[in-house]
């Protein structure tokens, strides 16, 4: 059976679990139309910023970035990427290298500019040339009206605090940020962090989007959640209306589907919550229990993460977990392939500490799984609802030590 037949099946397995469940609002046509002729009417377009340039920000920039081109009616073609400034040694392999520019590290900003890649971060993969590489995190937002937060989740508040009040006061925000701010005391989405901070109003991106497989255009959807309340600073009028056909408008591509929702909530916890099943996968591939381990351990994880959702966050629908691609559909890709699966098998195989396999094969970059599955640990425990959450428990202690992964069978 191909992976995608395998995925479609799994996926309607899983949406039996929502059968009674209401179906998820979308926007009617009437709305839609009315939408499109008030954007057919508009003066000025919008300005699109994202910030971030890892490897699934440079694959979310490039998609923004052949939108913006695409829908120039709607969108200005320039796109700015803010990208954390570090040095990098262009490889004397790479096509473009050149011993008279390259033979010394190079700012990571100028590469991108000037060879059209994310070299260090998304090698290989041609960024559209209206796509500018900006060092300055305030140079890059500048008179964006929609900005796209595409960081690692321990740098939000940071981030944020750099351009509060450097940003239109009507922007509008997505946050492709998989992650929750969870501490004992509470749990917030990053794209309710995003919001507050920054005083607009900021919706979420998930969906089983493996990042490379995403830049070289390879098929998979995603889902895109907004919902903003009736109280925020004013659109101009001469823009056009930012809604849910305008979001598609920005993300949606041929190889990359886009479903809009309303469940912030769902969408935000599925990507969040899925990383702390995947290593949990990982650690049975790791001990070489086959797939009908891994199959149980898939199981408990959608069951468990629906369950957070609903048990914390009024606003969450059981279908988003079990019919959209933030839930279930990302759930199957992270626990087949993804980097938390990829570290948590490597640290079983090599008996190692999961942090020196994350130095090693991530390139610079972070497991969300294993600081997710800490601050959910310390929520739950701080309630008393630890039992009520075996694998996501097991885990957590797993990472501490306190846990074999022999223990996972018997736990869940």
């Amino acid at each position: 059976m191909s992976s995608s037949r395998a995925v479609a099946r799994l996926s309607r397995v899983a949406g039996h679990l929502a059968a009674s469940s209401k179906p998820i609002s979308r926007p009617s046509s009437s709305s839609s139309s009315s939408a499109t002729a008030k954007m057919t009417a508009t003066t000025r377009k919008h300005k699109v910023a994202i910030i971030g340039s890892g490897n699934w920000g440079s694959a979310i920039a490039k998609i923004l970035a052949e939108n913006t081109t695409q829908h120039g009616d709607v969108f200005e073609s320039e796109v700015r990427m803010w990208v954390f400034e570090e040095d990098y040694q262009l490889p004397s392999s790479h096509p473009s290298y050149s011993p008279a520019e390259h033979s010394s590290p190079r700012k990571l900003s100028e590469l991108v500019n000037q060879l059209h890649e994310n070299v260090k971060y998304l090698p290989g993969v041609p960024l559209p040339p209206n796509l500018v590489a900006d060092p300055s995190i305030v140079s890059a937002v500048k008179d964006a009206s929609l900005l796209i937060f595409n960081v690692p989740h321990q740098f939000v508040s940071k981030i944020c605090d750099q351009i509060d009040g450097k940003i239109l006061p009507y922007a509008r925000a997505i946050s492709c940020i998989k992650g929750v701010d969870v501490s004992p005391e509470g749990i917030s989405l990053f794209s309710d962090v995003i919001g507050r901070k920054l005083g607009i109003y900021c919706g979420a991106l998930s969906g089983a989007n493996i990042a490379t497989e995403v830049a070289l255009e390879k098929f998979s959807e995603t889902t895109i959640a907004y919902d903003p309340p009736g109280t925020l600073t004013p659109v101009p009028e001469e823009l056009p209306v930012i809604n849910h056909d305008l979001w598609k408008k920005l993300f949606h591509r041929p190889y990359f589907h886009v479903s809009m929702i309303h469940d912030v909530a769902g969408t935000s916890l599925g990507g969040a919550l899925k990383n702390v099943v995947a290593l949990a996968a990982g650690f049975v591939d790791g001990m070489g229990w086959g797939d009908n381990a891994k199959a149980a351990v898939m199981r408990v994880g959608i069951l468990e993460m629906r369950k957070f959702g609903l048990m914390f966050f009024d606003s969450c629908k059981s279908e988003t977990f079990t019919e959209e691609s933030c839930g279930v559909a990302d759930l199957i890709t992270s626990c087949a392939g993804g980097r938390n699966h990829r570290c948590a098998k490597l640290s079983v195989e090599q008996k190692r500490p999961i942090e020196e396999i994350e130095g090693e094969v991530l390139n610079g970059q972070k497991l969300q799984g294993t600081l997710t599955a800490k601050e959910v640990n310390e929520f739950l425990k701080a309630r008393g609802k630890e039992n009520d959450f075996p694998l996501m428990t097991v885990v957590y202690k797993i990472l501490m030590g306190e846990a074999n992964v022999e223990d996972i069978p018997s736990v869940i």
